[in-house]
């Protein structure tokens, strides 16, 4: 029931886009029109919104299944037209004013036809509410009390941690041991287990010990999909342990294989083979492993005995969770603790003796019981209907995410399916999947209240997590999630649902097309150029190319696109390298995403006619781009990312509106672009990137700097000063009250600034996370100021020449992590640090065996802190390599 609501929001917007940017095109009767269908709109959205609260439940029926399709029919046809509509206006709009005086009279034409459309089929919408949708409340009211449960949306979303694995500790040793111990000739290990059981948790377990990471300096980890491409896996490999040319890419696999080989032969590798499925699939793959006598090692997942036998490998069968490990599991997922209230635990022992200790039940069950996690009532029904839906087979999981999506709120359903567009195993940016869920519709201003889209998308995406339908891949310095990833077995349920309720398609080959899709997923470039020269993508509003490698793209797709797909409102296509930017794409006029890689170092300004784009996103292989689109005349632009300095036109003086308040990302921009003007019309401004020569910054202009315009930017929350590597070094920092007052992250690049320096940054009273990458900071001696850093959780060194660095029990009173990356001349840690109360995690990289015996010092003292209160200490170290 989710898809129909979701398409009601968009035409929603769509129709609230028409009667603000195109209300000079509406004539009076035209706005009627509208007006008494946006009328329409939101009572079908109040009686969708009572369905979905009383009909759609385990129990829903096929009769429901067809009118949620007839509902999406009719909506999609209102969309399609009114689409067209806002597409005639912009183009006319863009027009010189000559070529409008020769066309107004067609343009009046096709005005009052398109009006004349859109008012048959509201007509046809009213009817349809009300004869349709008001006679089919009989059949969902009898289930009204049990499809109650679970409805409301949760209060409080807990973080579950991604690291925080159940019950596979001594698995884990043994997994281990079996790679780094044994034979010195190639072995194959297998791990075999049912679907569910956690083969893929316990591979990537062992592939990120610390003692694996160190031994096998070469390393990949590859999913085998059960559609098997022997060519795909090779290129896999050979990405992660080396850089890829495009004479490579275009290798047959019997070439590929031959490298692979001459690769490895010699050295000492760890490759992972997750979730291989036939016996053929080895076949294909064994001979490209050579066997060397380095120690070895090829380990595979699979839930067939019977392949694990035929690779000749030592197996480690997983087995089912023990019944301790089972409660811990579930009542860390529901309640993210090892505790449950005493009237619930005759409940949880129902459920997880039915669990049988299977992880993927588990954690699925736990999905449903999160909403209500408080009330024995919904346990007791989770238990009492949860037996028949346990199994250890593939279908009955499916059953099992099923019965989630079913309890899932309606304004999360449509998100959820949306995560079965991206690739196998692959852990998606949440930056890039808020942007697309927002130019896709799916997220609702209405639904937000105060909230902005992108805050209210990150808690979507917290509500789907805390459910345990999406895992989360890493967290940011400050536990933000970074990247999330849902399991294959829920991806595939988010493919097939998503292909029944005509959400998204994926295409494999162009036979796959069809015309019904508004979302289409392309995997291969071959595929995209035979669907761009047929005209038939008239529906369709996204295109998404998904690929692993980077592929060249020919000039004929970029123009071909537009011809074939006219609606488009989103194009993600980063993974496609056009030579220059494709002027064509400037036709598609609806526009809101665009994501695109270009050799060229600049974006033309005929790309201002995209009025309606929120994201623009631009990969490059040139070390400065200048974007000559008017981003300040675009009503809705939100997002600016590139890869490189980036240089924008000035913003206007004289023109200054409300919707400059929109852009919240300018990441990265050229030095000269950081002037009053452009500062002064980003008040709203979240992310700001800047890079090229910083010294240039510093120099005081007038009665003016660039620290004074930066001040006044009240809701920048994150600051990134890029300086070029040949640039001087800066002198000093300018006075704390310089700096944004609510910056919480701060990253400085090779700004070559004295540790004195530091005594500005100690004084930001808001900031929560310090990355100094490489030589941000010269100098052998850093004494931190007493008072400083009140706030900062997150520090991180990069490379520097620092020798002694000299810390007091009181500073830092709320660091939770260090990180130190090739701090190879440091002396050793300062032994206050033990004192932090808050102190939980040190992290070096390719420091030196001196700061490692000061780390472990350090680690002690933790322990025996921990021991002396009687909490115990969950200080983590980790030292690479391990040996020093």
């Amino acid at each position: 029931m989710s898809v129909p609501d979701a398409a009601v929001n968009s035409l929603l917007q769509n129709l609230s886009q028409v009667c603000t940017i195109h209300r000079d095109f509406l004539e009076s009767n035209n706005k009627d029109i509208i007006s008494s269908l946006v009328r329409e709109l939101r009572t079908l959205k109040g009686v969708l919104g009572d369905f979905v609260k009383y009909g759609d439940g385990p129990d829903g029926n096929e009769q429901f299944k067809e009118l949620m399709k007839e509902t999406r029919s009719i909506v999609n046809e209102v969309e399609d037209e009114v689409d067209r509509f806002i597409a005639m206006s912009t183009e006319q709009k863009s027009r010189t004013i000559s070529k409008v005086l020769h066309s107004i009279s067609g343009y009046t034409v096709a005005n009052r036809k398109a009006a004349k459309t859109i008012q048959d089929l509201g007509d046809k919408l009213r009817n349809f509410i009300e004869v349709s949708l008001k006679n089919a409340y009989s059949l969902v009211q009898h289930q009204a009390v049990v499809h109650e449960l679970g409805r409301q949306r949760t209060n409080k979303v807990f973080k579950v941690e991604e690291d925080h694995v159940i019950g596979f500790d001594e698995a884990g040793e043994e997994v281990r041991q079996l790679l780094t111990e044994g034979s010195e000739q190639l072995e194959v290990i297998s791990i075999v287990g049912m679907v569910g059981l956690g083969k893929t948790t316990l591979a990537r377990m062992a592939y990120k010990d610390p003692v694996v990471d160190y031994q096998f300096m070469i390393r990949a980890f590859i999913r085998i999909s059960k559609e098997f491409d022997r060519r795909e896996v090779y290129l896999e490999i050979l990405k992660s342990i080396m850089k890829i040319s495009d004479e490579v890419t275009t290798m047959s696999g019997d070439h590929l294989e031959e490298l692979l080989c001459q690769r490895l032969e010699g050295r000492q590798y760890l490759i992972v083979l997750d979730d291989v499925w036939e016996k053929r699939d080895w076949d294909m793959l064994k001979s490209a492993f050579p066997k060397n006598n380095r120690r070895c090692r090829v380990l595979i997942t699979t839930r067939n005995t019977e392949v694990a036998n035929y690779a000749n490998a030592r197996i480690y069968k997983l087995g089912f969770l023990k019944l301790d490990h089972s409660r811990e599991l579930l009542r860390w997922r529901v309640f993210h603790q090892d505790s449950l209230p005493q009237e619930l635990e005759m409940y949880e022992m129902e459920i997880v003796m039915k669990c049988d200790g299977l992880p993927l039940s588990l954690v699925v069950v736990a999905g449903i019981l999160l909403n209500h996690r408080d009330r024995s009532d919904w346990w007791k029904h989770v238990a009492n209907s949860v037996s028949e839906l346990i199994a250890k087979d593939h279908t009955q999981s499916t059953q099992l995410i099923e019965l989630t999506y079913k309890h899932l709120p309606n304004h999360l359903k449509p998100c959820f399916l949306y995560l079965g567009l991206f690739m196998e195993d692959f852990e998606i940016p949440v930056w890039k999947l808020v942007r697309l869920w927002i130019a896709e519709g799916l997220i609702s201003e209405e639904d937000g209240g105060t909230l902005s889209l992108e805050t209210l998308a990150k808690s979507y995406l917290e509500e789907l997590i805390s459910r345990n339908l999406v895992m989360v891949g890493r967290r940011r310095s400050n536990e933000e999630i970074k990247t999330c990833r849902i399991q294959n077995t829920v991806k595939e349920f988010c493919k097939k649902t998503a292909m029944e309720e005509n959400i998204f398609q994926e295409i494999k080959n162009p036979s796959m097309f069809s015309d019904q899709f508004r979302r289409i997923c392309i995997t291969d470039v071959g595929v995209l150029k035979q669907l761009s020269s047929n005209p038939s993508g008239s529906r369709a509003r996204s295109i998404l190319f998904c690929s692993h490698d980077e592929s060249p793209a020919e000039e004929k797709i970029g123009s071909a696109i537009p011809k074939s797909f006219q609606l488009l409102k989103v194009l993600e296509c980063d993974s496609l390298v056009f030579t220059r930017f494709p002027l064509a794409l400037t036709r598609l006029v609806l526009l809101k995403y665009i994501s695109i890689s270009s050799r060229s170092s600049v974006i033309p300004a005929s790309l201002s006619a995209l009025r309606y784009m929120q994201t623009l996103i631009v990969k490059t292989i040139s070390p400065t781009l200048e974007i000559k689109v008017d981003v300040w005349e675009l009503p809705e632009f939100r997002h600016l990312h590139t890869n490189a300095s980036t240089m924008l036109p000035y913003p206007s003086k004289e023109k200054q509106n409300e919707t400059d308040k929109n852009i919240q990302t300018l990441s990265t921009i050229s030095t000269e672009l950081c002037r009053k003007e452009v500062f002064d019309r980003t008040p709203n401004l979240k992310k700001l990137s800047i890079g090229g020569t910083l010294a240039e910054l510093f120099v005081v202009q007038g009665e003016s700097s660039f620290f004074d315009s930066l001040s006044r930017l009240e809701r920048l929350e994150n600051l990134k000063l890029l300086n070029d590597k040949v640039s001087r070094r800066l002198s000093s920092l300018p006075s704390p009250i310089t700096f944004p007052p609510w910056l919480r992250e701060l990253t400085l690049s090779n700004t070559n600034l004295e540790w004195k320096e530091m005594t500005v940054l100690g004084k930001l009273e808001k900031l929560e996370v310090l990355k100094l990458k490489e030589f941000a900071f010269r100098g052998n001696f850093w004494e931190t100021e007493k008072g400083g850093f009140r706030c900062l959780n997150f520090l991180r060194i990069g490379q520097t020449d620092l020798l002694i660095w000299k810390v007091s029990s009181d500073d830092f009173p709320r660091i939770r992590t260090i990180e130190l990356v090739g701090c190879d001349k440091l002396q050793g840690l300062p032994p206050s640090l033990a004192d932090i109360p808050t102190f939980q995690s040190l992290r070096l990289n390719c420091t030196n065996p001196q700061v490692a015996s000061s780390a472990r010092r350090l680690h002690v003292l933790k322990l025996k802190e921990g021991a002396r209160k009687q909490g115990g200490s969950n200080f983590k170290l980790s030292i690479y390599p391990p040996d020093y």
